[in-house]
């Protein structure tokens, strides 16, 4: 799987107790507000809500040397907006908002990879029978539920593959398109069952005319993955 990824890694990082909310929504209005063709699944046009934690961030060469350059965003809470798209370098995801809780990468994101970061509290819990989330920012958001059936992977052509196994990344916050790739071994993952959210409120907030069609199609948790690959950005 890492044969092809042009020059190799620029960043190392863990991504960890991930929770994935998943949306449809009117493919005519949010092809209005996305710069790249959208990848639609059997006619319908999905959104997610991706919350995480990242942990080790750090750059891919210089060992210890360098990785006090990075120490002081190493750790730092994501919530991130995506769709998914069909753009020069293939399908992948186009992150549309980003909100995380580090004021000093909430500066860097938009000028080196085009990232649409804003500022948000955020706090987030995963244990094995129990998951929650609140993010304040713009308005409130929260989400809880429980972890549902085996854990497992995404099936070959199946809508969980479509939503969650994507290697190449799109922004446009920057001074141009640009693109990225990541690399991490596939998801291993579980069923979300939502006990409550209002994330559809948080957003609304948004105030663009998308998200009032969002339909819950559904959720997934996991454990994360480790050592995850991040590219050195490139023109979309």
């Amino acid at each position: 799987m890492r044969t092809g990824w042009g020059n190799g890694p620029m960043f190392f990082g863990d991504w960890l107790d991930m929770v994935f909310l998943h949306f449809e929504t009117d493919p005519d209005l949010l092809q209005e507000v996305v710069p790249f063709p959208l990848d639609l699944r059997e006619g319908k046009t999905f959104v997610s809500l991706v919350a995480f934690t990242m942990h080790r961030f750090r750059p891919a060469r210089g060992g210890r040397l360098t990785a006090w350059l990075t120490r002081p965003i190493a750790t730092q809470r994501f919530l991130n907006l995506r769709t998914y798209v069909q753009g020069a370098h293939g399908p992948g995801i186009f992150f549309m908002h980003e909100w995380l809780d580090h004021p000093l990468a909430v500066r860097l994101g938009p000028p080196t990879f085009g990232l649409p970061y804003r500022r948000g509290r955020l706090a987030y819990q995963n244990h094995p029978n129990t998951v929650t989330g609140r993010v304040v920012a713009e308005t409130d958001g929260t989400f809880e539920g429980a972890p549902s059936g085996p854990e497992t992977t995404a099936s070959r052509g199946s809508l969980d593959e479509f939503l969650l196994e994507r290697y190449t990344a799109y922004t446009g916050s920057g001074f141009r398109p640009l693109a990225f790739r990541v690399w991490h071994e596939p998801w291993r993952f579980r069923r979300l069952i939502l006990a409550s959210s209002t994330m559809e409120p948080f957003l609304r907030n948004l105030r663009q005319p998308w998200t009032n069609c969002l339909r819950f199609s559904g959720a997934n948790v996991s454990d994360g993955v480790r050592d995850v690959w991040m590219g050195r950005p490139m023109r979309a």
